[in-house]
């Protein structure tokens, strides 16, 4: 997937400050001496994946260039309750200023990480992979598709440019499924074509026209192994539509090659983390 580049992503840390701070933290210019120096750590008060941590050092080196840091907690892996994530030691100011931004972004994407480890076990040895989808923060699209990864989930497309997906307004809009995936082969030859269906003549006209996947929406089990059973290999199938985690395992065992879970950006659990700071001059 895409990435964000180094300069984006300051942006949105000094964007994300600014809308914090305002004209100035006015708790610490009342109570702390400006020359004022201190270690902080973040330490995780829940068990989970950690995510985020370039966008939560950014909160403290974009107000203080001389903060030193440690990077405590390895990205992308389980860790317990209790455990160290960053360890930031520099201007008391600003790491009292940089805190809330420096949580917010580790909290959010670390709670994205985390759902998407959750949901990625429950399929482990189905040969179903979790996806994400496009039901994500705005602004965040890319950080969270980072998070989702990071926890060991797969992205689907990135946004309207890197494939077709032809959901049912396409479909009516163009004057049928057969006629959609010719219109979107010839003008983007190169891009996976994946077709929404809702049962099972849709299915034999998205194959008969050759779509690459089949979205199968809101159905049941029985109706996905159907679908499956139809399809016999002849394009990837997707499960969608409301799962929960309880849910997957059935319905990765039905033989649907992926699982996409909006659930996974727009409505994860924020990962609770703290921050304890200690004095040094």
């Amino acid at each position: 997937m895409a990435s964000w580049g180094e300069f984006a992503l300051e942006a949105l840390v000094q964007r994300t400050l600014a809308e914090d701070i305002g004209p100035g933290d006015v708790t610490s210019e009342a109570t702390v001496p400006p020359a004022a120096h201190a270690r902080a750590v973040i330490t995780q008060k829940q068990e989970g994946v950690i995510y985020g941590l370039d966008a939560a050092t950014l909160a403290f080196t974009l107000l203080d260039a001389d903060a030193q840091l440690e990077r405590v907690a390895r990205e992308g892996e389980w860790h317990a309750a209790g455990s160290e994530v960053l360890a930031v030691e520099g201007n008391t100011r600003a790491l009292l200023a940089g805190e809330r931004t420096a949580i917010n972004f580790l909290a959010h994407l670390s709670g994205v990480a985390t759902l998407a480890a959750r949901c990625a076990r429950e399929v482990a040895g189905t040969g179903a992979t979790i996806i994400d989808t496009r039901k994500t923060t705005p602004g965040l699209r890319l950080l969270e598709k980072a998070a989702v990864a990071a926890g060991g989930a797969a992205n689907h497309r990135i946004g309207l440019f890197d494939a077709i997906l032809l959901k049912e307004n396409h479909i009516a809009a163009s004057g049928g499924i057969a006629t959609a995936v010719a219109a979107a082969r010839a003008h983007a030859p190169g891009l996976l074509v994946e077709v929404e269906v809702r049962d099972t003549d849709e299915i034999a006209q998205a194959l008969e026209a050759g779509a690459d996947r089949l979205l199968l929406d809101n159905m049941s089990v029985a109706e996905l192994r159907t679908a499956v059973a139809q399809v016999a290999g002849r394009a990837s199938l997707e499960a969608s539509g409301g799962l929960t985690i309880g849910a997957l395992r059935e319905v990765a065992d039905t033989g649907v090659q992926f699982i996409s879970i909006g659930a996974l950006t727009h409505s994860a659990p924020a990962l609770d983390l703290s921050m304890i700071l200690t004095p040094t001059r």
